[in-house]
């Protein structure tokens, strides 16, 4: 957990994939008790809610083992946080998009939104939480400086397809094949969906940010209609041949500039 006078950046390796902390304000005892506690929660979550761990909460409800009353409140929240992207994505989010249990697609948002909660919370004003690649961004990278994330192209290893520049409070998610293929589900077919190579989502908040930007993707050809329906939400999409479309309003963060690594994977 190195640490400076000027910040303090930790990589954690946890429910499946790299969380990483990269906290710009000077690390009081406040706020490296706040990130030890982050990292601890993070733990829990996985333990609770993996899908691959056989005796998660998750994984014994799905079996019918147990009853949503046997689980932690932790579940409830989730399930009920499931239930409300459900309604309001006309069901191109699902908690059982293949027909299992599988909140997935909402958790690893939510944890990171909570990690950064607790930093933010402990003093710690200036932050860029990473969640595998969905991240939520406070306050600025330094005085006068704000934050700048490449987000990688899913068709050109090594390039960028866009930087998202923030100075304020932003959360950016990011769904897409290059790593884990075609895995986002169409839940009405059951079948993957093959409409993007990528789809990037720029939001006020990641727990629903992360939500969002996975229904989207599941809608296919009509997400772009439907995220220009969505207040403070923008886009950017690629398609599997090359081409690609912006929201509206998405010119207000991303640009074109090779200049910086990528920062958000796919």
């Amino acid at each position: 957990m190195p640490d400076t006078a000027r910040g303090v950046r930790h990589v954690e390796h946890v429910m499946g994939t790299v969380f990483s902390f990269d906290i710009r304000d000077r690390p009081t005892p406040a706020i490296r008790r706040a990130l030890a506690e982050a990292v601890r929660q993070l733990h829990e979550i996985d333990a609770v809610f993996s899908t691959y761990r056989p005796d998660s909460h998750i994984s014994r409800l799905d079996r019918g083992e147990i009853h949503l009353g046997d689980c932690p409140p932790e579940v409830h929240e989730v399930m009920s946080l499931c239930a409300q992207a459900a309604h309001v994505t006309d069901g191109w989010f699902s908690v059982i998009p293949a027909g299992t249990l599988d909140p997935s697609g909402l958790v690893k948002g939510w944890a990171t939104e909570a990690a950064s909660r607790l930093l933010h919370e402990a003093g710690a004003h200036h932050t860029c939480v990473n969640g595998g690649g969905d991240l939520r961004i406070r306050g600025q990278s330094g005085p006068g400086t704000p934050w700048r994330i490449g987000i990688a192209h899913p068709l050109h290893p090594g390039r960028l397809a866009t930087v998202i520049t923030a100075d304020h409070d932003l959360a950016v998610a990011t769904s897409g094949t290059a790593e884990r293929g075609a895995h986002i589900i169409d839940p009405h077919t059951g079948t993957p969906v093959t409409a993007f190579a990528s789809l990037t989502l720029v939001g006020p908040a990641l727990t629903l940010t992360d939500t969002y930007a996975t229904a989207a993707f599941a809608r296919g050809d009509g997400a772009r209609d439907w995220v220009e329906t969505l207040d403070g939400y923008e886009a950017l999409a690629i398609l599997p041949d090359g081409q690609e479309w912006r929201t509206s309003g998405f010119r207000r963060y991303g640009s074109c500039d090779g200049a910086v690594r990528p920062a958000a994977g796919l």
